[in-house]
């Protein structure tokens, strides 16, 4: 079995705290035409570069039935700025449009395959898995942006085509694993594309 959901695949259940003092599982989101779940954190660099674009798409698609909803999974441990209390400090700051919850033991960052910050995950009606991978391809430096990759899925998607691409490889900061090197990555974890 690959370490990443596949394409096809069921959302995997999660019930996690969120920075907004409630929790939220998969359910809450039943209402979605379209559930985009990414893998984010509160110090990569990658993330700090593409945030204000990945807010810009959800804001874009939020008429249209796509609901975002990050998750960060790095260990405190590893990085400390990536503890719940700095997680609610920057949406306090940066007030996304996405409910940002908390995956401290790691299970759903496991059951997602998630391999680097920020994983996107596209899921439809049925919650199945329609495209994973990169948002952008230069999510470090927003001014060498020339594909945003998610953009185009939901763009397609939400016109009732099928998305144009499956699978990219996400680009960014591994996650980072309890107990483990800060650039360790599972044995079975490997290139989606």
């Amino acid at each position: 079995m690959a370490f990443t959901l596949e394409t096809g695949s069921l959302a995997p259940e999660f019930r996690l705290p969120a920075t907004d003092g409630k929790e939220y599982s998969l359910q809450d989101f039943s209402d979605a035409a379209w559930l985009v779940v990414f893998f984010t954190c509160n110090h990569c660099p990658y993330v700090l570069g593409s945030d204000e674009i990945t807010r810009e798409t959800a804001e874009k698609y939020e008429s249209q039935g796509v609901r975002f909803v990050g998750i960060n999974s790095n260990s405190e441990n590893t990085y400390p700025e990536d503890d719940f209390e700095h997680m609610v400090k920057r949406m306090e700051e940066k007030r996304f449009p996405w409910i940002y919850l908390r995956d401290e033991n790691q299970d759903v960052a496991r059951d997602y395959g998630a391999l680097r910050t920020p994983h996107f995950y596209v899921f439809d009606r049925d919650r199945k898995l329609v495209y994973t991978g990169r948002g952008v391809d230069s999510p470090r430096d927003a001014r060498r942006i020339t594909e945003n990759t998610l953009d185009m899925v939901l763009d397609a998607l939400t016109k009732g085509h099928s998305s144009p691409l499956q699978a990219t490889n996400p680009i960014g900061c591994n996650v980072k694993w309890d107990g483990k090197d800060a650039h360790w990555m599972p044995a079975d974890a490997c290139d989606l594309v």
